[in-house]
């Protein structure tokens, strides 16, 4: 799973708080709407989970779906990769 990869690989840039959270049943931590709302930006790998997102929550989101198949495993170092090329310009 991708979620507490992403949040491994950026918990310790300086003035971040990084929370990770799934969106299907199985996840371990499931995001809810407090987690939602107190994100400046939520991070998705696609486009489905950024739908069940806007449908199940109807508060203001700032969602970017960095369009990476959610198949990973953990650290994966091809999806750690990606995800610092795509995920560290937002943080600028």
């Amino acid at each position: 799973m991708a979620q507490p990869t992403a949040e491994a690989v950026f918990r310790n840039e300086p003035g971040l708080t990084v929370r990770s959270a799934g969106t299907s049943e199985g996840a371990r931590i499931k995001i809810t709407a407090q987690m939602a709302a107190w994100a400046d930006i939520i991070f998705v790998m696609e486009k489905r989970h950024r739908q069940l997102l806007q449908q199940r929550y109807s508060i203001p989101m700032h969602i970017v779906v960095l369009n990476i198949p959610d198949e990973y495993r953990y650290m994966d170092p091809e999806l750690v990769v990606m995800l610092q090329d795509m995920v560290t310009p937002y943080l600028r």
